[in-house]
């Protein structure tokens, strides 16, 4: 929804006072007031977060009707319009900048004033920001909740699916080029020879390991502090309220939410949230390698390494014709740098609970969901248009194979270290294949040469002498 262009206001209050508030807005005082007071960024809450301010005040008004504190009508009313927001119908009036009150209480009544005013509006029955949206709550667990609910979506919905796709992808690649042989390489030099397929293969269990790790570290988040209203003992709310609001958002997503263990321990640190970025930032690092290894493997094409060659997408230069870039590789490492970038701020974030409340809680939020979804979109990003596409240059990778004067190192169980470097240096002097050097320097036959030095053999292992 597009803000409409008029300057007409109206008069809206809370406990302060009065105040103007833009006539066409669906926000009261506080969100005004957060507004005024925080011209900080530009940047405002996720719509991931959002939505799971939407899902939890209606899971939370439909509870309270079932405990018998709030009537039918207000209830369905809440309802109504908590679910619209959790659609997005009202994003547009979520005006409050990231860097605020480091609760969250601008954008808890944020919520709690559009809800109130949609269901006033459309309900036919008069709801309170406070009295009845927020009944049973505060900021300070419904921010936490929030940040939990929205960060186990994304990662369901979107980061895990991704990864399991990225993976499979590789897994495919891999098992096309299971039997196609390159030179190994370890400090950046020539090593001893592996498959394409034995490559990719140690990508894919990179992407398999995140996937492990970011689901383990979801079981935590899950745990929601819902229900410990203001400092963690709950006052104001049922004592049912928390494991009835966890059943209700379990029930509506299909994600197994349940009841914090301990709400102190929700609502004061931040801790579940830092455990997960900081899954996620090892997932950024195994991106990151990958797409390293695609940039170096696709360089030159003459002056580099020269492997493989990307998929060309676009044109890399603007001065010089006809060059192509690795762009999707390297979109892949500045997501990643941002990953870890957001990791650090969360990290000092989830040190800022001071006694009862964590208060860099909107910044938390921020960066996690973002974190979230841009390592979810760069994942099918980097497998479809990079990974899936490449091609091996058999040729190149053929002639560095063949002159790799590494491989001498399957002889030298039988002409032994020294002679082996002997022969090796000989070969790098010379330019000159490992085979025919090997062939004036030891006293093996050809056949039994070819036998030793064979480079899909020697990815198993070599043939023991």
């Amino acid at each position: 929804m597009s803000t409409p262009n008029t300057t007409e206001t109206r008069t809206e209050h809370d406990s302060m006072g009065e105040l103007q508030v833009p006539a066409w807005a669906l926000w009261g005082a506080q969100t005004q007031r957060a507004v005024q007071n925080f011209p900080i960024s530009g940047l405002t809450v996720p719509r991931a977060f959002i939505r799971a301010l939407g899902l939890i005040k209606g899971a939370a008004a439909a509870v309270n009707e079932q405990l018998g504190e709030l009537d039918a009508e207000r209830s369905a009313a809440i309802q109504a319009a908590a679910q619209r927001v959790a659609e997005g119908e009202f994003d547009a009036h979520f005006p409050i900048d990231i860097f605020q009150t480091g609760s969250g209480t601008s954008s808890n009544m944020n919520a709690n004033e559009v809800i109130a005013r949609v269901a006033t509006t459309d309900g036919g029955v008069t709801v309170h920001p406070n009295d009845h949206v927020n009944m049973g709550q505060s900021s300070n667990d419904v921010i936490p909740t929030a940040i939990q609910v929205s960060a186990c979506l994304v990662a369901s919905e979107e980061l895990l699916p991704a990864m399991k796709h990225l993976r499979g992808v590789i897994d495919t690649k891999a098992r096309e080029l299971e039997n196609v042989v390159k030179t190994g390489r370890t400090h950046l030099m020539d090593a001893m020879p592996v498959t394409f397929g034995q490559e990719l293969g140690a990508w894919s269990s990179q992407v398999d390991s995140g996937i492990k790790r970011i689901k383990s570290a979801l079981k935590r988040v899950r745990e929601l502090p819902q229900g410990g209203t203001a400092v963690g003992t709950g006052i104001n709310a049922h004592p049912d309220f928390g494991p009835l609001v966890a059943r209700a958002l379990r029930d509506g997503t299909d994600f197994r939410f349940k009841s914090a263990g301990d709400y102190f321990e929700g609502i004061s640190s931040q801790d579940a949230a830092v455990e997960l970025s900081g899954q996620l930032k090892t997932y950024a690092c195994s991106l990151m390698k990958v797409a390293n290894d695609l940039r170096l493997m696709n360089s030159g094409p003459l002056a580099g390494i020269g492997d493989i060659e990307l998929p060309a997408l676009q044109p890399g230069s603007s001065i010089m014709p006809g060059k192509v870039n690795p762009v999707i590789p390297e979109a892949t490492c500045m997501v990643c740098a941002q990953v870890i970038g957001n990791d650090a701020a969360i990290t000092v974030g989830g040190q800022a609970g001071n006694f009862q409340l964590n208060v860099m809680l909107p910044m938390v939020a921020f960066n996690l969901l973002q974190s979230l979804e841009i390592l979810a979109n760069t994942s099918r990003v980097l497998a479809d248009s990079a990974i899936a596409g490449f091609k091996v240059r058999t040729d190149r990778v053929a002639e560095a194979l063949d002159r790799n004067p590494i491989l001498v190192t399957a002889l030298n169980p039988v002409i032994g270290y020294e002679l082996g470097a002997a022969t090796a240096k000989q070969a790098y002097k010379e330019g000159r294949p490992i085979l025919e050097v090997a062939l004036e320097t030891t006293d093996l036959g050809e056949d039994k040469l070819k036998e030793l030095l064979d480079p899909l053999a020697l990815t198993q292992g070599g043939i023991k002498a």
